[in-house]
């Protein structure tokens, strides 16, 4: 996946203006983050900072993220990250605006953090959110989807999973055919859901037989639920 393609869509869900009152050195970020083994997450971030003295507006921003010292993802064009997050990181954010976020690709054992936030304003002042880090949970196995079923004229069974993303979202595949709708909402600041639904018309044949409902994940894993179809 180059991550340069996902930029486009990932613009519309994490950039933001932010005109904040305060005047403090703030970031909000998720304090801990859930994120399935080899998938992506978006890290959500917003700053804010004391106001200038100087009424001359500010045109340059420098962001960073890191671990430690070491720099995962920057703004900075050309900037040579460590070689474990090449290519695997994303600034998403606008920092005109106030919006910090980045994504991360192929999460793994790794990639636990503590992150944090940092940024160099060359007309103004610098400043390291140390103190407000983001943790990344890694769990090796996915939850088993929601699956859910009603039966009307038709058959109308529900397949539902919570990610954290966005970038390339769950692949749904069922063991009967029929009319397949995909679609996805966001949950909160770094969690989406995406829902599967399936309809058909069932024949006497199918029913007490299993229907299976199947999500494959970025990076490879998946995980199954099934039902009975009943009358």
């Amino acid at each position: 996946m180059e991550l340069k393609l996902l930029f486009p869509f990932l613009m519309l869900h994490v950039i933001h203006d932010v005109h904040s009152s305060s005047n403090q050195w703030k970031v909000t970020v998720p304090e801990k983050i859930t994120v399935l083994q080899g998938s992506c997450v978006v890290i959500p971030c917003l700053y804010s900072y004391p106001m200038p003295k100087s009424k001359k507006p500010l045109t340059k921003w420098k962001g960073f993220w890191l671990k430690g010292k070491k720099v995962v993802s920057t703004n900075v064009p050309k900037f040579k990250l460590v070689k474990l997050y090449n290519k695997r990181s994303q600034f998403l954010g606008n920092l005109a605006a106030r919006n910090c976020s980045m994504l991360l690709d192929s999460v793994g054992k790794n990639d636990v953090g503590p992150f944090h936030f940092r940024i160099e304003m060359p007309q103004f002042k610098s400043f390291s959110y140390s103190t407000n880090p983001v943790t990344i949970e890694v769990t090796r196995d996915p939850q088993p989807p929601v699956l859910s079923m009603k039966m009307n004229e038709k058959l109308t069974a529900s397949c539902s999973v919570s990610h954290s993303c966005p970038a390339i979202l769950p692949r749904f595949s069922w063991s009967h055919p029929g009319n397949i709708l995909r679609r996805s909402k966001k949950l909160n600041t770094w969690k989406w859901e995406t829902v599967s639904t399936l309809t058909f018309s069932p024949r006497v044949s199918d029913f007490n037989k299993t229907l299976n409902c199947t999500v494959h994940y970025r990076g490879g894993k998946k995980v199954t639920s099934s039902t009975i179809i009943k009358k």
